[in-house]
């Protein structure tokens, strides 16, 4: 069943551009970039539905990267702060729990104090700065391999 609160937006429209500017007075030009680095990099390795969204009560707006009715990540915006959230479901924390100590230990707490669903492990995230992007790509990773020609990535553990 689609979403109702969501809207499909193409790259490059009018329509994203008036995103940007709403992001960038939400979250401050520092988070905007971080935001804009992470969702590029995202892009260019996967090829994903973009669905913009209502944030819920906790922020102001939700951004899915989804395929085939599964969500890969999501990012979300309220005043001066962004979140980045992944779900592990089972086989994906085995994955995770195998190679721990390939991630920083603010991954590692993050992953341990998250709680545990019945569809998964929430993991949110709260990117102040770029050299997390290593540890996302990872993350991600597990979660699927990268399915845009000419940037194929290696699932961990695969």
């Amino acid at each position: 069943m689609p979403e109702k609160r969501s809207e499909q937006i193409p790259e490059s429209t009018p329509e994203e551009m008036s995103h940007r500017k709403e992001l960038t007075a939400l979250l401050g030009t520092s988070l905007a970039d971080i935001w804009e680095s992470l969702c590029a990099w995202i892009e260019e390795t996967y090829d994903m539905d973009r669905i913009w969204g209502k944030g819920g009560k906790a922020w102001t707006y939700e951004y899915k990267y989804r395929r085939g009715g599964k969500t890969l990540c999501a990012l979300y915006a309220r005043e001066n702060a962004m979140g980045f959230m992944v779900i592990f479901g089972k086989q994906e924390r085995e994955k995770f729990e195998g190679m721990r100590e390939d991630f920083s230990e603010k991954i590692q707490k993050t992953y341990d104090e998250a709680e545990t669903y019945h569809d998964g492990k929430w993991m949110m995230f709260e990117p102040v700065e770029p050299e997390m992007f290593e540890d996302f790509r990872k993350l991600l990773a597990i979660k699927r391999r990268g399915n845009r020609k000419g940037n194929r990535q290696t699932a961990a553990g695969r």
